[in-house]
């Protein structure tokens, strides 16, 4: 509830109003939660402010798979498919396993019942969706997956963000807060010139991802371990996080990620995928061509994907394979736990060694090397031909220690240790690495606390005034696990945020002519 202020209280207020640049709600993140929020906010009659700390707008949204879940869409109605919020309200705790009691039941109903409307509000947009695809345990085929890639997201909402009027401002980083009180009413930001500038709000929308990219963070809240662990976004630096921590907010599931993950290094061009235009004609003529054309044509396209952008599967190593880094010495340990072993070595990179014995069990179903969910999968002879970049051949142990720079001794005596401990020895020449491969932290979990309509939780889970939170940003306990959750819910809640962070500039604005007024009438 606003408190009642003195005319001379007032008149500071409208001082310092006239003394920087002002809008009625200001947004800090140019990913997909903050673009939604943004041209929400646009749309409910605020003037809008975006703030990206990047030179382009992008954020973890533009890095992702892309995936989106939600039900009753256009594209299960279309495959007769009957599914519901509630089920998929039932379906995201078996995700979680163990988690599961940890997630925040209101936030988790209130991402089901508007996933939908999300999706087809993006469809609206022109983003375009393959689907939908399963996903066990999903009980339903939910998961629908934008075409051509992620970078369609931030295109298409860009564009529109710029149509109706957002102010975006990139390379602009939002460093503290500025208060009235207790409330939050704009930000202290950097723009690169040596130089602080105050940005003033009736409202602000933290949009600022996690903190994959903080070691300070990921020490503090998950382990020492990890904090060594690279993020695959380098600058989700957990940015919002800091700056709110001073406010009284807290982190709710801090110790939950996405990763540590091994994956293969990006080949030294980018991805076919990658490299498509994200326009709305390319993604219609893509799902044509993945709904029509013979899979033969396509695979060599899908692959192009699954072997440069999915990690490979623990069941590789179950059944087999050995970790080495970069000197030929093993990396141990239990198959999930590689990811988080192989950055206590040299480069945090390795090699995955297999023999010719297993390169024959992985080069037909079911044993797949890599996999896109519900989209392809990839064997062994797939990244012999996608990517030679990361492929090493060796007729003999010699031989591939040759072709990897390292000495044959030390990977000698790695496979023969190997050999001694594992279920299936590496003994059936030719003997195959593939690498370098690197581990990587995806997603952190930690968001602030918020409340159910997404305002940021002081102490004592006090609402602070005029602060809200979106995506990674304000996950608020809830559990994401499972594909197109995490994108699912940075576009619901950014569009949910940016209505109420509307309505909250549209009352502020109320109160500051009210308080024109008593001025006026006081001469």
């Amino acid at each position: 509830m606003t408190s009642i202020k003195s005319i001379k209280e007032i008149k500071q207020d409208r001082e310092k109003r006239t003394a920087d640049f002002n809008c009625d709600v200001l947004v800090i993140g140019g990913g997909g939660s903050g673009l939604a929020a943004a041209i929400e906010a646009a749309d409910n009659g605020a003037h809008v402010i975006l703030l990206e700390k990047n030179p382009e707008l992008g954020g973890t949204t533009a890095w992702s798979i892309g995936s989106f879940t939600a039900t009753q869409t256009t594209q299960q109605l279309a495959e007769g498919i009957e599914d519901s919020p509630d089920e998929h309200f039932a379906d995201m705790p078996k995700f979680s396993g163990p988690l599961a009691d940890r997630d925040n039941p209101a936030l988790r109903r209130l991402f089901v019942d508007n996933a939908n409307e999300t999706l087809r509000w993006l469809e609206g947009l022109g983003v375009e969706f393959l689907g939908p695809m399963p996903e066990p345990p999903h009980t339903k085929p939910r998961m629908h997956n934008v075409l051509p890639n992620s970078k369609a997201y931030i295109r298409q909402l860009g564009q529109q963000a710029h149509k109706i009027g957002v102010d975006v401002r990139v390379g602009t980083r939002a460093t503290r807060f500025l208060l009235d009180g207790d409330r939050v009413t704009g930000v202290i930001c950097d723009i690169g010139d040596g130089a602080e500038h105050n940005i003033r709000a009736r409202a602000v929308v933290l949009a600022s991802g996690d903190y994959a990219a903080n070691p300070e963070l990921k020490a503090r809240f998950i382990s020492p371990a990890v904090a060594k662990v690279d993020a695959m976004n380098p600058t989700a630096t957990g940015d919002g996080h800091v700056m709110a921590f001073p406010l009284g907010a807290h982190v709710l599931n801090g110790d939950v990620l996405s990763g540590p993950t091994l994956r293969f290094v990006p080949p030294p061009a980018e991805s076919l995928d990658r490299k498509l235009p994200p326009t709305r004609l390319m993604a219609k003529l893509m799902r044509f061509a993945l709904k029509y054309f013979p899979d033969r044509l396509l695979r060599p396209f899908v692959l192009g994907f699954t072997t440069t952008s999915m990690a490979p599967e623990l069941d590789l190593f179950a059944k087999g394979a050995l970790l080495i880094n970069k000197e030929g010495l093993r990396i141990t340990g239990a198959p999930p736990s590689l990811g988080l072993s192989i950055a206590d070595h040299p480069d945090k990179i390795g090699y995955v060694i297999v023999d010719q014995a297993l390169a024959d069990i992985f080069s037909a179903w079911p044993n797949f090397i890599s996999t896109a969910p519900g989209v392809s999968y990839a064997y062994f002879n797939d990244f012999r031909r996608t990517r030679p970049d990361i492929f090493h051949k060796g007729g003999s142990l010699m031989e591939l220690a040759e072709a990897l720079a390292i000495d044959a001794k030390t990977l000698s005596a790695s496979v023969t240790a190997h050999n001694s401990e594992a279920a299936a020895s590496l003994s059936k020449p030719p003997f195959y690495a593939l690498g370098p491969a690197k581990s990587y932290v995806v997603l952190t979990d930690g968001g602030l606390a918020v409340s159910d309509g997404l305002q940021v939780l002081g102490e004592n889970d006090k609402p602070i005034p005029g602060l809200y939170a979106a995506g990674s940003a304000g996950q608020g306990g809830l559990m994401l696990k499972g594909h197109g959750h995490h994108i699912g819910w940075a576009f619901t809640s950014g569009r949910l945020v940016g209505r109420i962070a509307a309505a909250e500039a549209a009352s502020q604005t109320v109160v500051d002519q009210v308080g024109e007024a008593v001025i006026q009438a006081a001469g």
